[in-house]
């Protein structure tokens, strides 16, 4: 999808540098799943002590241990 945006070029210079990425459009993309990465991890987070989860965490573990 194409947009039209008016950014600071200093900001964008600084983060391409900053993140190693070559073109704006990786940039931009880079910027987007981190935004959403956040705002899934802040939804889980919202979530601590409300949920009733039965997990038997000792024979999970042991599982994970194994693989």
């Amino acid at each position: 999808m194409r947009t039209t945006v008016d950014l600071p070029d200093k900001l964008l210079r600084e983060v391409k540098r900053l993140y190693g990425t070559k073109t704006r459009t990786a940039l931009f993309i880079l910027a987007l799943q981190r935004l959403r990465d956040a705002k899934r991890i802040e939804d889980l987070r919202s979530l601590k002590g409300k949920l009733k989860l039965k997990i038997d965490l000792a024979r999970s573990r042991k599982v994970r241990d194994l693989a």
